[in-house]
């Protein structure tokens, strides 16, 4: 992205007022990369024109001081475009001054390359010139839902093609290195949001999706929820054959509990809930001879160098690359091609610009809960359903700072869990408690900021943090919209009564924390809502972070599972696809991502998207044979 030497100028000064000596630290330089990973032309010439305007009012010739007060008057502002800037600007540069930390904290950073990874067992097929393929099914997306599909349909002896718009990458690339990691495995590198910058979204996008990068949680599809899909018009979701799908995913997944050894940052979790006498449980996981403590683990986000996660890379992509299937990477579906209400393939384009038509029979949309309605929309389908109903599991965190050596970035990603408040409302809506590893780049994505001292303080603690997550069960619902340039444009706002949620998960964590023997609680609030136990209460803790509030810019959220979009159901008036994800405006065009998903699914998605997708695999499986 070229800025003129006063845009340049004034990035610089508002990297230096973050964070004093990032700009010569390289943040403007890692910050351009990012604005330049995002696919939407008109949101980079937005961040032309905030930085001319922070020139026009010499931002740069402004004392640190006042500049500090002008950024804290963007992150109070009433218009909400301003604390979305100021949002993205404070995440931006703190994420990629990351690095300044990591001496002061004693983390290690880059793990480096394995010594001895074990060898691709995947081979993608080169496209070096436009080209033209033939297939039975073509398979959009290689991660859960997706790799899953190819790999049913391909053992049905079906001509299988895989289209990924991300790189492939393998345990020889895993280093742990935090920057490239985002930059690599993550769509956009880590920095797309919704609209408002109220919800950040975390998606893989590389080979194998989100299923590389997330923290191996398996949680099969808990009988109420399955209850209530089924009441939504797809009865198959209480049948034998849901749960053969489930019983098929799991094992080929290896999902267990022998994975479990609690790490510091867990051991604090747990005696905060053992104090309280709340639930506490071992988490199911995805993996085989997981290191646990060892050097190895911690990392998974950016990737299982060890190769004991298992990833669709080691699991269904192999089983579909075995049977035949073709796996093309880096290039991106634009859209399906349609005849006569029929699916006649994809029309596609390499990341090296070379135009792929891949004619196929049926095809598979499983590009992501933000992805597949937008190559649906892009195909023409006008189904009214199609982008609505869009779920998060918005997720915000409470970070406690304890005497404790805890070093939160190592050990198990996720080895208990806490349901005590999974149904606050009677019909299963809640939250459910988890802690991850904390690295200081999400460290920092989370961290409140009010001057830079004041943040670089918080910072520093990071060695004696330890995290509890609060998850939602959403109500509420989001949209995906396509813009004009055919990318999609995500909207969401929590409703009333997922606020309350979120409030009581909120204070629930803070106990938990406070139980735990924490010195000091911090929220993800904008404004640095914070208590010291013994000294201020929770009860004022938590009006503060009431009159800070939750709305976009007020109140840090992430989501790590996209769900809902395009969901399956019972009508083409409440769904976008029928009872066996097949839309309801083409035949043969059937969707096997989180999308599918009727309302949220309460728990890490991933066993319930490949088990859909296994289900619906199967059934496209039968109709094409």
């Amino acid at each position: 992205m070229d800025l003129s030497t006063r845009q340049r100028r004034a990035l610089d000064a508002i990297c230096d007022t973050f964070a004093p000596g990032s700009a010569a630290r390289g943040a403007p330089e890692g910050m351009l990369q990012v604005v330049e990973a995002n696919p939407r032309t008109a949101e980079q010439a937005q961040v032309g024109l905030l930085l001319s305007l922070f020139a026009l009012r010499r931002f740069a010739a402004l004392p640190q001081e006042r500049r500090e007060a002008v950024l804290r008057g963007w992150c109070d502002s009433r218009i909400p475009q301003r604390r979305a800037a100021f949002q993205a600007l404070r995440k931006g540069v703190t994420h990629m001054d990351a690095r300044a930390l990591y001496d002061a904290v004693g983390y290690p950073g880059a793990l480096g390359p394995p010594v001895h990874p074990a060898p691709r067992a995947i081979v993608s097929l080169e496209v070096a010139a436009d080209a033209t393929l033939d297939c039975d099914v073509c398979v959009v997306g290689s991660g859960a839902g997706g790799a899953t599909a190819a790999a049913v349909l391909a053992a049905a002896g079906l001509d299988v093609i895989v289209l990924e718009a991300g790189a492939h990458y393998d345990d020889a690339d895993f280093d742990g290195a935090e920057h490239a990691g985002w930059r690599r495995l993550y769509e956009q590198a880590g920095a797309a949001a919704t609209n408002d910058q109220s919800v950040g979204l975390l998606a893989g996008s590389c080979l194998g999706g989100s299923t590389v990068v997330n923290y191996t949680t398996s949680f099969r599809t808990p009988d109420e929820v399955r209850a209530e899909w089924a009441a939504d018009g797809v009865p198959a979701f209480t049948s034998d054959a849901y749960t053969d799908s489930l019983d098929a995913v799991c094992e080929r997944l290896g999902v267990n509990v022998d994975n479990n050894r609690v790490s510091a940052r867990e051991a604090v979790f747990r005696r905060g809930l053992d104090a309280l006498g709340w639930h506490c449980e071992a988490m199911s996981r995805n993996v085989v001879d997981c290191d646990q403590d060892g050097p190895e683990c911690g990392w998974c986000g950016f990737g299982c160098r060890r190769g004991a996660k298992q990833s669709t890379l080691k699991t269904w992509l192999v089983d579909a690359h075995a049977a035949g299937a073709r796996i093309l990477v880096r290039t991106r579906a634009r859209r399906v091609l349609v005849d006569g209400g029929v699916t006649r393939g994809v029309e596609a384009e390499t990341a090296d610009g070379h135009s792929v038509t891949v004619r196929a029979r049926a095809v598979v949309a499983a590009c992501g809960a933000i992805q597949t309605p937008a190559l649906l929309r892009r195909s023409g389908l006008g189904n009214r359903q199609i982008g609505r109903n869009l779920r998060l599991h918005p997720v915000t965190g409470v970070f406690g700072l304890f005497d404790d050596d805890v070093r939160p970035w190592e050990g198990t990603m996720q080895a208990v869990y806490s349901d005590e408040h999974r149904d606050l409302d009677g019909t299963g809506y809640g939250v459910k408690y988890e802690t991850a590893p904390v690295h200081p780049t999400l460290f920092a994505a989370f961290l409140p900021w009010r001057t830079a001292a004041q943040h670089a303080e918080l910072a520093s603690a990071l060695r004696h943090v330890s995290l509890v997550g609060v998850l939602l069960r959403d109500r509420s619902a989001g949209e995906v919209r396509v813009g004009r340039d055919g990318e999609p444009v995500s909207r969401y706002a929590l409703s009333e009564q997922d606020v309350r949620h979120v409030r009581i998960g909120l204070d629930g964590g803070a106990r938990i924390l406070e139980a735990a023997g924490a010195k000091k609680i911090v929220s993800a609030h904008a404004r640095g809502v914070s208590y010291e136990p013994g000294r201020t209460s929770r009860e004022q803790f938590m009006h503060d972070a009431d009159a800070c509030g939750y709305g976009a810019g007020r109140c840090v959220f992430y989501s790590f599972h996209l769900m809902g979009s395009a969901r399956m159901g019972g009508t083409a008036a409440t769904s976008a696809c029928g009872p066996e994800g097949e839309t309801w405006d083409v035949r043969n065009l059937v969707v096997c991502d989180g999308s599918t998903f009727p309302s949220a699914s309460g728990v890490n998605p991933m066993i319930s998207i490949e088990a859909i997708a296994h289900m619906n695999a199967r059934a496209l499986a039968s109709r094409l044979a």
